[in-house]
């Protein structure tokens, strides 16, 4: 009975160990992935105020919202934790979709060789930050997955292992696109 007893504590720390080590595993592999985002982040966060410099020199009317990309740019490179950054990268990305259409009513600006290299580099980085934020969604869900179900669920709790967001788009984003205010823009 004894050596039954003390199978069943040896096994059930085994197990306790395994699911604490793959919680952790998991842990920072959400980690990696942000810190993938934050690198996509810092290039496109340096793209900005070259574009905005350009940009600057042909539209002189709109002066207030690129003083809002300015603003939200530097709000966005001060957030500190995870939820911060996502909340400030998400208000970032709608300012610089309206900054978008609104460059349409400009050709010369569109003619300029500058503006196009700054395009095409801050497409490639959006492009990159998309892919960087899919895979740090598939690794908070994995994670978040291993927090809340059973066994590893009371290794979670027992050692403060808390729930983390995913990046989500914004309402604004899921809808569908109005083109013709797009074209009247």
């Amino acid at each position: 009975m004894g050596l039954f007893v003390l199978g069943a504590i040896v096994l059930i720390g085994i197990l306790g160990i395994t699911a604490y080590n793959s919680l952790v595993r998991r842990r920072n592999m959400v980690d990696q992935a942000f810190s993938t985002i934050d690198v996509q982040l810092t290039q496109r966060y340096d793209l900005i105020p070259k574009l905005v410099e350009t940009v600057k020199q042909y539209m002189t009317h709109e002066k207030s919202l690129l003083e809002e990309i300015v603003r939200l740019r530097s709000q966005a490179v001060a957030a500190r934790d995870q939820d911060d950054k996502i909340r400030a990268d998400n208000e970032l990305s709608r300012a610089m979709g309206q900054l978008n259409v609104t460059m349409e009513n400009y050709p010369q600006l569109k003619a300029s060789d500058t503006f196009v290299m700054l395009q095409r580099s801050l497409n490639e980085v959006e492009e990159q930050l998309a892919a960087a934020r899919r895979s740090y969604n598939a690794a908070v869900t994995d994670y978040n997955n291993a927090v809340q179900t059973f066994p590893s669920s009371l290794v979670a709790n027992s050692m403060s292992f808390g729930l983390r967001q995913t990046f989500v788009a914004e309402e604004g984003k899921r809808s569908d696109v109005d083109m013709k205010k797009l074209f009247k823009a």
